[in-house]
C-alpha cells in the first residue's frame, strides 16, 4: 500500500515526459511551416534547454525549505500550456517563448519528483525507487515521438499543432495521478533558515556531488547524440528510416529491461561496481557504432548500448542525493539538472563540429571517450571516506556518524516520517549550547533514536 506514491508518481511523469517528447518534434515541425530555417530551429532548441538554466537552483532551494507536491501541479500546468500555445503560435518567435515555458514546466516537474523519491526513500532503497522513477521517463521517451510521427502527416502546418494540442491533454492527464502524492510529513519540518542555507559552490565541493553531475551529463548526451545522429548514420549506410526508428524504439526498451532489474543486479555487483562497468561498457559500444557492421550486429549493440545507459541515471541520482549535504539535497538535485541542460546544449554543438571535421561517425567515437572518463569518475565515488556506501559526509563527517544518520532515516522512514528522527537529533544538538535543560532533552532524544536503531 505505502508503494503507490511511487507506481503514481511513475505514471504522472510517464505522462509528462511523453507529452514533452511527443512535442519537441512536432514544435520543429510547426515552426518550419511557419517559415523558419535550421538556425531558427537550433535557436527554438535552445531555449527550451537555456531558459530552465535560471532557475533550476532557486526551485531546488524552494524544495529544500518546502514541500515538493506544488513543483509537480506548476510543472504539468506550464508543460500543457507551453504545447497548447505552441500550437497555436504565429511566428517563430512565439515557438521559441512557449518551448522555454515548455522546458521550464519539466524542470519543476522532474526537481519536485526526484526531491519527493529522496525523501520518501530509506537510504537502502534509493537505488530502486530512482530505477523505478526513470521507466516513466524512458517510457514516454518511447510512447512520444511514435505518437508525434502518428499525427503529423502531409500538411506539417495543420498535423503538427494539432500534436501539440494532443501533448497538451496528455501531459494534463498526468494531474490524475498526483493527487496525494506526497502527505504533509515529508515536508522539512525544521527548514533550514535563510541565513543557514548551503552555498551552491560548497555543494560542488562536496566529493561526489561532481561526479555524479558529470555522470549524468555524460549518459544523458550519449542518449540525445544516439537519437540525433543515428539516422544520419543510417543515411549514409542506406539503412532505411523505418530500421532506425526499430532500433531506437530497441534502444529505449533495454533500457527500461535494465530499470527494472536494478536491485538484483546491485546486490549481485554492488553500486559502483555496477556504474563504473556499464559506464565503460557504453563507451566501448558507443565506440563500436562507428565500425561499418551489418544492421543485426548495430542492432545487438544498440540493445547492449541502452541496457548499459540505464543504469547511469538513476545511480547518478542516488550518488548526488547521498553526498548532498544536509538542508541542500533539492539544490544538488537541481544543479544535476542543470549540469544535464548544459550537456544538451554542448554536446550537440561539439557533435556537429566534430561530424563536420572527421565524419558522421566521429561523434560516437567521442561519445565513447565521455563514457569511459565517466566510468573513472564512478570508480572515484566508490573510494569515499570510512562513512559507508556511497555516502561521503558534507562537511567530513566520518564514520560513525554516517552510520547513525543512515539508521535514524531508515528508522523514521519505516514510522512514515523520513527525515524527521535526524532534524529532531539536530534540533536537540543545536539545543544543547544553548543550556542545561535543552542538553537533556537532545540527550533523551538520543537515547531514544538508538534504542529504535537496536529494535530495527
Amino acid at each position: 500500500m505505502k508503494r503507490y506514491w511511487l507506481l503514481r508518481l511513475v505514471i504522472a511523469f510517464g505522462f509528462a515526459q511523453a507529452a514533452v517528447s511527443m512535442a519537441r518534434p512536432a514544435v520543429s515541425y510547426r515552426a518550419l511551416s511557419l517559415g523558419a530555417d535550421e538556425r531558427a530551429i537550433g535557436v527554438i532548441a535552445g531555449v527550451y534547454a537555456l531558459l530552465p538554466l535560471f532557475a533550476a537552483v532557486p526551485l531546488g532551494r524552494r524544495t529544500d525549505r518546502g514541500r515538493c507536491a506544488p513543483l509537480l501541479f506548476a510543472g504539468v500546468v506550464l508543460i500543457a500550456g507551453g504545447c497548447a500555445l505552441s500550437g497555436t503560435a504565429g511566428s517563430p518567435a512565439g515557438m521559441a517563448a512557449w518551448s522555454g515555458v515548455m522546458g521550464l514546466g519539466h524542470l519543476c516537474f522532474v526537481i519536485g519528483a526526484q526531491s519527493l523519491v529522496a525523501r520518501r526513500s530509506a537510504p537502502d532503497e534509493q537505488d530502486r525507487d530512482f530505477g523505478h522513477f526513470t521507466i516513466g521517463a524512458s517510457l514516454g521517451q518511447l510512447v512520444g515521438p511514435v505518437a508525434a510521427g502518428l499525427l503529423i502527416g502531409g500538411d506539417t502546418g495543420r498535423s503538427s499543432a494539432l500534436a501539440l494540442v494532443v501533448s497538451a491533454a496528455v501531459a494534463a492527464a498526468a494531474l490524475t495521478a498526483l493527487w496525494r502524492v506526497e502527505v504533509r510529513d515529508t515536508r522539512t519540518r525544521h527548514a533550514p533558515a535563510e541565513r543557514d542555507r548551503v552555498p551552491v559552490h560548497r555543494i560542488l565541493r562536496t566529493r561526489g556531488v561532481p561526479a555524479g553531475i558529470l555522470i549524468s551529463l555524460a549518459v544523458l548526451s550519449a542518449t540525445d547524440i544516439l537519437t540525433a545522429y543515428l539516422p544520419v548514420v543510417g543515411e549514409h549506410r542506406s539503412i532505411p528510416p523505418a530500421t532506425i526508428g526499430l532500433l531506437l524504439g530497441l534502444r529505449a526498451a533495454a533500457t527500461i529491461a535494465c530499470r527494472l532489474v536494478m536491485t538484483p543486479m546491485i546486490r549481485l555487483l554492488g553500486r559502483t561496481a555496477l556504474l563504473t562497468v556499464t559506464c565503460l561498457l557504453a563507451g566501448l559500444l558507443c565506440a563500436g557504432i562507428a565500425l561499418p557492421v551489418p544492421v543485426w550486429a548495430l542492432a545487438v549493440m544498440l540493445a547492449a548500448l541502452g541496457f548499459c545507459l540505464g543504469a547511469g541515471q538513476p545511480l547518478s541520482m542516488t550518488t548526488v542525493v547521498r553526498a548532498a549535504p544536509d538542508g541542500a539535497r533539492s539544490t544538488a538535485l537541481a544543479l544535476r539538472l542543470t549540469g544535464n541542460r548544459l550537456g544538451q546544449v554542448a554536446a550537440p554543438a561539439s557533435a556537429g563540429l566534430v561530424a563536420g571535421l572527421a565524419g558522421t561517425a566521429a561523434p560516437f567515437v567521442m561519445l565513447g571517450a565521455l563514457l569511459v572518463a565517466a566510468a573513472t569518475l564512478g570508480v572515484r565515488v566508490g573510494r569515499g571516506p570510512a562513512g559507508g556506501p556511497g555516502r561521503t559526509g558534507a562537511a567530513g563527517t566520518g564514520g560513525r556518524a554516517g552510520a547513525d544518520e543512515a539508521g535514524a532515516r531508515a528508522v523514521a522512514a519505516e514510522a512514515g516520517a523520513p527525515s524527521g528522527a535526524r532534524e529532531e537529533r539536530e534540533a536537540g544538538e543545536a539545543g544543547e549550547a544553548q543550556g542545561a535543560e535543552e542538553a537533556e532533552e537532545a540527550g533523551k532524544a538520543w537515547d531514544a533514536c538508538g534504542g529504535a536503531r537496536q529494535r530495527a
